[in-house]
């Protein structure tokens, strides 16, 4: 059992197993947002209509052909100032690692609630690493149709391995050897992303914390079948805070993103990574890099899993504020200086700049 502000609560899987009919009220979404709901996310994937965010093929990024590199480097520099999400494919990071996490995943999540239950995490006293589900902390008190897994992946300095599941027993070993190439693949994504701004291909690294201190966390999102999909969100509509987010999912569809004023359903596309832009990256591109709303949905039919890695400065080394260089007269700083710890409690806790400084009273949330 979890406990919200509205008093005990089950984990979503455990109502999910009732064969109820229709889901709990703190589960409905206030009427305003149920009107751009789809009932069948299922059945809307396979549209072909309307836009769709692009597919990114990384196999040219580091080529020898500068014609071909280039190509490469101008398609993600466009997607990222267009979208600010985007499909990757020929990522380089093995398939067979891909299928392992994502096995290791699945397993944990088989696992009964009570022997999840022993990686529980507290958000009540701010632990919000281990096996949760979003406790309301909204103005309209609604809850998410999830369960999750979260905690800090890499550096390995910064990880603890103690609130990791044991089982299965290739969890740690598959998650770990995932988190070390993805964060490397991170490497590259910012510095084309930096030259794509005119910069040093180094410079967006150091700006978010360099090799010792961009801290790499995982959350998989758990959405179990729901009774009555119209109704609920998987997560909510958001943007993510980090400088750049990676997304497996197991190939159902749920992610829908906000772009040209209408919600768009993200297709599944075999063999890729999803990645955001985040907010930390709008910050310092002053805005030319967009960190776009997104929000995931759930269906009757299957269980959605997400593996979400954000990749985040540290909270209070660095000040977040638009560099130098993308600030003329024409374009002013559209993003006040805060740390990335400000950012936080700014966005998620609604504080404005004079009271940043105070303790947060409500819990955190990690979507």
């Amino acid at each position: 059992m979890v406990t919200t502000a509205m008093g005990p609560s089950p984990r979503v899987e455990e109502l999910a197993r009732r064969g109820l009919n229709t889901i709990p009220k703190d589960y409905v979404r206030p009427e305003e947002e149920l009107k751009s709901i789809i009932g069948d996310i299922l059945a809307e994937e396979k549209s072909s209509e309307g836009p769709q965010l692009p597919t990114i093929d990384l196999e040219e990024m580091d080529s020898r052909d500068e014609e071909r590199r280039k190509k490469c480097h101008e398609e993600l520099k466009m997607a990222a100032t267009d979208w600010g999400v985007m499909h990757l494919i020929n990522h380089g990071i093995p398939e067979e690692l891909i299928d392992r996490v994502k096995a290791a995943g699945k397993e944990f999540f088989e696992l009964p609630v009570e022997e999840k239950e022993a990686y529980a995490n507290d958000q009540a006293v701010g632990n919000v690493q281990g096996y949760g589900s979003k406790l309301a902390n909204n103005a309209s008190g609604q809850l998410e149709w999830e369960d999750y897994f979260f905690h800090c992946v890499y550096p390995e300095h910064k990880t603890d391995l103690s609130i990791w599941p044991t089982k299965p027993p290739d969890y740690i070993p598959a998650t770990s050897e995932y988190a070390k190439q993805l964060r490397a693949l991170a490497t590259k994504i910012l510095s084309v992303l930096s030259i794509g701004l005119g910069l040093e291909k180094g410079r967006l690294e150091k700006e978010v914390g360099g090799a010792e201190d961009l801290i790499v966390q995982m959350k998989i999102n758990f959405y179990p079948k729901c009774p009555q999909p119209e109704l609920a969100l998987g997560v909510e509509a958001h943007t993510d805070v980090s400088a750049l987010t990676f997304i497996l999912h197991n190939m159902v569809p749920g992610l829908q993103l906000f772009y040209d004023d209408k919600w768009v359903t993200a297709k599944c596309v075999p063999n890729s990574i999803i990645m955001h832009i985040g907010d930390t990256l709008e910050i310092l591109s002053n805005g030319k890099y967009k960190s776009i709303l997104h929000r995931g949905l759930v269906n009757k039919e299957k269980v959605r899993i997400s593996w979400a890695v954000f990749c985040e400065p540290p909270k209070e080394k660095i000040v977040l504020q638009p560099l130098p260089e993308t600030v003329s007269e024409v374009e002013p700083p559209r993003f006040p200086p805060r740390t990335f710890s400000q950012h936080l409690k700014h966005k998620l806790f609604r504080k404005t700049d004079g009271d940043l400084d105070e303790k947060p009273t409500v819990l955190a949330d990690v979507n």
